[in-house]
């Protein structure tokens, strides 16, 4: 019987060193996870912002100084000591953030989590990302300044990945239970790709289509205008393009292959978007132009972005970066303050491609047949032999779902034309803003930007204001792109691009303001074809109503207006429901709630009750209207899903203005009941439907406060970490308020300067600057951001300033 207990015990001793040991599945050995010399507990350490430490490459000093907030200000004696500096220094903070970022983008996310990551990474690749990376590394290796900024900021990356030992490694490496690679060039561009695909890589091409042949045209265009009758654009109606002397191209006598994919397409959140607003010196408090941005991203730990100063005796920059990036994306210098938002353009157009048969070999095109490359793409699985997949290309790009991916035919392909490919040089436009002077460097800047395609604000010392929507476009005929096209066709191929010169853009108007919401860029007078496509129809109105508003203003009304919660898409139906809706019927519960969103200000704030009860009947009520249509058939998604709500927000203004214009139009009658019904009948369903759902709601969870409701949080970015999150966070607004706080995605920076000499700026966002969730610098800004409070962003003008710094660290050359 002893030898029994001892075999048993020895079994049970190597069974317990094996699983502390070993990878079991999706968890990390646990041994050498929690081991106190290289395990959880070394990512405790407070971070090491002192001292004096030695970089490879550099030729001069570089000085740390190091804020109560953890922010580095870096003062370099030249720009490739700068970049360097800023590589390394991201990389201490930031360093499993932005290697994680680019392995998602160039879909090698199946090497660290395994074949759950697969198919993720199939269409990381379909779309080209990583094709669309090399472009613009050859763009960059064209540039030799740009390169060897690069170069160096790549050196600077990797010299701090070289001092760590395993112990080091941030923790998400021990949980996944694998080490940091060299960083290269490539990453940088890959990260680009990474945000070009978040920022403008939507595309609603099969979506219209399948809509198009389900309802045909009047319907298509009654539920899809290509302009609305409140258009507010970005840039003002009454702008004079007289000046433009290219004409559109002209519409080709052919057909549209209304066809579709039988599943899901791939497409990033559609609300993604942001805002941002200058005001001159003339409406300013001081004198001094003010300029705002607040880009509208994903919600995430560690945040999307870090706060950095850039110096140089040439130059002094200050604002949100980009980890794998260099410059600052959005912020300001001693001269100019800039900011983006999504221009949200259509720049992504698909093809239906015919093969000659099932080799795939050649594609129809002009009466004859052309050749198809393969890009093979090898995709390494952890713990598996890797997966290679071959995608086709086209002369329009990668032929993204076939047979191999989504597709059902043999012989047909739905290939994809895309500006995000077209390899543009990003990095210069950024460096060359954080250098500019006034609006001639802010503009030769932009000229260079491809993709994204953005809204550059605009606001200088020197008291100019200004923005140019700013991209390569293609300069499309009537209709173009807006539904899938029939790949054979030259006709239907990009003919030419917009010269930039003829880019929409506003300078210095005489309403004293420029802004932009993701609205629609232009009115109908602008030359060339712009259609409605899921432009933003609320926010926008908002922002320019409250700079119509008065005369002048200060930066607390930027703060006010940036953290602005008031719903002005249902202020807009809810009184015309309140006049029409028969409420007799109502039982004494539905007559309390009817009660409570009939005194509702429209401000979607945190203990509004109200606001909760708008979100569920507006959703019940859409549904009512558009009854007839199959939104899981037409977008290829769960009815639950995002895409139904947010990506159809042009809709939902169109679906307002019926409601109270046409309350008798035939959309309003339902399909499945023998009466004939009206919007003021569907007032009443659906009110009696959301009651229904809010009393199981508050059933199961308790209050209904739109916070509790809505229950926004910051979510660590491998999403399955709720110990690296922050939940729950008390903020207001929705996605379409001024305040786009939606549940998991909204104001992920915001900024306001004020272009005094030097500026003096303010700067918040979701988040904290270290990327070590055992840092108390992790998530600390999230409360004062959910509060609607900033930081007071510390400018320094020199090197040897000493206000304001906490700790001093020194990059020694070797």
């Amino acid at each position: 019987m002893k030898y029994l207990k001892f075999v048993l015990s020895l079994v049970l001793v190597l069974g317990v060193f094996y699983a502390l040991n070993t990878k079991l599945g999706s968890v990390p050995p646990i041994g050498k996870f929690l081991s106190p010399s290289q395990g959880i507990w070394q990512n405790e350490k407070t971070e090491s912002i002192s001292g004096n430490i030695v970089v490879d490459g550099l030729t001069d000093e570089v000085s740390i100084k190091y804020d109560a907030n953890l922010i580095p200000h870096i003062f370099a004696q030249n720009d490739i000591d700068l970049y360097r500096a800023q590589g390394y220094i991201t990389a201490k903070h930031r360093l499993w953030q932005m290697e994680f970022q680019t392995f998602a983008s160039a879909g090698r996310l199946s090497e660290i989590v395994g074949p759950k990551a697969l198919n993720y990474d199939r269409a990381q690749r379909r779309k080209g990302l990583g094709y669309g990376a090399e472009k613009a590394l050859e763009k960059i290796k064209k540039d030799p300044e740009i390169l060897s900024y690069l170069e160096a900021y790549r050196d600077g990356v990797n010299s701090y990945i070289a001092s760590l030992k395993p112990k080091d490694y941030p923790i998400e490496y021990k949980l996944l239970n694998y080490a940091p690679e060299p960083w290269t060039l490539e990453k940088t561009t890959l990260l680009f790709m990474y945000m070009t695909d978040d920022l403008c890589g939507y595309s609603n091409d099969f979506a219209y289509s399948h809509l198009m042949q389900e309802f045909g045209k009047d319907r298509f265009n009654l539920m899809f205008p290509d302009f609305f009758d409140v258009l507010d654009p970005v840039i003002p109606k009454d702008t004079d393009w007289s000046f433009i002397d290219t004409p559109m191209t002209e519409r080709p006598a052919s057909e549209i292959p209304l066809d579709s994919l039988t599943e899901t397409m791939d497409n990033p959140d559609p609300a993604n978007g942001s805002n941002n607003w200058a005001v001159s010196g003339s409406k300013s408090y001081s004198g001094n132009p003010i300029l705002a941005n607040d880009p509208h991203l994903g919600l995430n730990l560690p945040s999307i972005w870090f706060v950095m100063q850039l110096a140089t005796p040439e130059h002094n920059a200050f604002g949100a970066t980009l980890p794998g990036a260099m410059g600052v994306v959005s912020g300001f210098n001693t001269h100019i303050a800039w900011g983006e938002t999504n221009a949200t353009r259509d720049v992504k157009d698909w093809y239906k491609t015919t093969f000659k048969d099932a080799s795939r070999k050649e594609y129809k095109y002009n009466n004859g047949w052309r050749k198809t490359s393969v890009r093979v793409e090898e995709i390494k699985i952890r713990d598996q032999k890797p997966f290679i997949d071959s995608v086709l290309y086209t002369h329009e790009g990668p032929v993204s779902y076939d047979i191999n991916f989504k597709g059902t035919q043999k012989t047909v392909g739905y290939a994809m034309k895309w500006t995000g490919h077209m390899g543009g040089n990003e990095q210069r436009t950024i460096l060359e803003l954080n250098a500019a002077k006034d609006y001639d460097d802010y503009l030769n800047a932009i000229k260079k930007w491809v993709a994204p395609a953005q809204n550059f604000v605009f606001a200088s010392t020197e008291g100019d204001i200004a923005l140019w929507i700013q991209g390569l476009f293609p300069n499309k005929w009537h209709g173009q792109g807006k539904f899938l096209m029939d790949g054979s066709n030259p006709d239907n191929d990009w003919q030419s691009f917009i010269p930039q010169k003829f880019n929409a853009f506003t300078k210095n108007p005489e309403r004293g303001f420029v802004s932009s919401a993701n609205q629609h860029p232009v009115d109908q007078n602008y030359p060339f074809y712009v259609f409605n496509d899921h432009y933003e129809t609320y926010r926008n109105r908002v922002i320019n109503d409250f700079f119509r508003s008065k005369d002048t203003f200060n930066i607390q009304d930027f703060k006010n207006l940036q953290n602005n919660n008031y719903n002005l898409k249902a202020s807009e139906l809810l009184p015309y429901v309140f006049e029409h809706m028969d409420a007799s019927t109502l039982t004494k519960e539905e007559t309390d709630m009817y009660n409570r969103i009939k005194q509702w200000d429209f401000n979607t704030s945190i203990d509004s009750h109200a606001a909760t009860i708008w979100e569920i009947w507006w959703k019940d009520l859409f549904n009512l209207t558009w009854d007839d249509v199959d939104w899981e058939d037409a977008l290829k998604k769960k009815p639950d899903d995002n895409a139904k709500n947010y990506f159809l927000r042009t809709l939902h203004y169109q679906t307002i203005y019926l409601l109270k214009n046409d309350p008798d139009n035939a959309i309003m009658d339902l399909a499945n009941t023998p009466e004939k019904e009206t919007s003021s009948d569907l007032f009443l369903i659906s009110f009696k439907e959301a009651v229904k759902q809010l009393q199981e709601w508050e059933a199961e969870h308790g209050d209904y406060a739109w916070s509790k409701y809505k229950s926004t949080y910051v979510g660590h970015l491998l999403q399955a970490l709720p110990a690296f999150s922050r939940f729950d966070i008390p903020i207001g607004g929705d996605r379409n308020t001024v305040n786009a706080a939606a549940k998991n995605h909204g104001p992920s920076w915001r900024m306001i300067v004020e272009m005094s000499s030097p500026p003096k700026a303010l700067g918040i966002y979701p988040g904290g600057q270290s990327g070590n969730p055992g840092s108390k610098y992790y998530d600390n800004f999230i409360d004062r951001w959910a509060a609607g409070n900033y930081l007071n962003l510390l400018f320094m003008q020199n090197p040897d300033a000493t206000d304001g710094v906490v700790a001093t660290q020194t990059l020694m050359p070797n």
